[in-house]
C-alpha cells in the first residue's frame, strides 16, 4: 500500500510540475542525484525481493487472468529499457530485444535481468548531458522534458513492486525490508 502510495505521489508530481516548467528551463536543481537515490532504493527492493521469492512460484498465476509473477519482474526490467529508448533516445545495449524480456521466466535469469537493467538506467543518468534533461521529448502523448521520463520510469516500476510485495505475500514472502 505504501509502495501505491510513493507511486501516485511520483504521477502527482509529474503532473503538478509539468505545465510549470517553461520549455528550454533546466531539470530541478539536484535532480540526477535525488533520481539515482530514489532508483536504488526502489530497485535495491525489487532484487531482494525477486531473490526471496521462490523460483517454484515465478510461474505461478495467482489468479487466472493476472502475470505470473516472473513477468511482473521481468517488466519492471523490460521498461527500465524502455522509456529510456522510447523517450528519450538511449538505446538497449546490444543483445538485449526489449520485446521478448518478459518471456524470461527462471529466477536466476530474472534476477540478473533486473540487474543488468538496473546498471544500464544507472549508467544512462549518470553519463547524460544536464541539456538531454531538460529536452522536450513525448511521453504517452504528452510533451515533457526527459527528466520527467525517469520520474515515470520510478512509478512504473514501484507500482510494479507492490503489485510483486501482493504476490510475494500470497506465496507466504514477507518483503526483506520489512522483516
Amino acid at each position: 500500500m505504501i509502495t501505491t502510495i510513493r507511486a501516485r505521489v511520483f504521477v502527482a508530481a509529474i503532473i503538478a510540475l509539468s505545465p510549470r516548467i517553461a520549455p528550454g528551463q533546466q531539470a530541478p536543481a539536484g535532480f540526477r542525484g535525488e533520481f539515482l537515490h530514489q532508483f536504488d532504493m526502489s530497485m535495491t527492493k525489487v532484487i531482494s525481493l525477486a531473490e526471496a521469492v521462490p523460483a517454484e512460484t515465478y510461474p505461478r498465476r495467482v489468479v487466472p487472468a493476472v502475470a505470473p509473477v516472473a513477468q511482473i519482474f521481468a517488466h519492471i526490467a523490460q521498461y527500465n529499457y524502455e522509456y529510456p529508448a522510447r523517450a528519450m533516445g538511449i538505446a538497449a545495449p546490444a543483445g538485449i530485444d526489449r520485446d521478448t524480456l518478459e518471456r524470461v521466466t527462471q529466477k536466476p535469469q530474472v534476477i540478473a535481468l533486473l540487474k543488468r537493467s538496473a546498471e544500464h538506467v544507472r549508467q544512462a543518468v549518470r553519463g547524460m548531458p544536464e541539456a538531454q534533461l531538460a529536452r522536450e521529448t513525448v511521453l504517452y502523448g504528452r510533451r515533457v522534458q526527459q527528466w520527467a521520463v525517469l520520474l515515470q520510469l520510478l512509478a512504473h516500476m514501484d507500482d510494479h513492486m507492490g503489485q510483486a510485495i501482493a504476490y510475494g505475500r500470497v506465496s507466504g514472502v514477507v518483503p526483506p525490508w520489512s522483516q
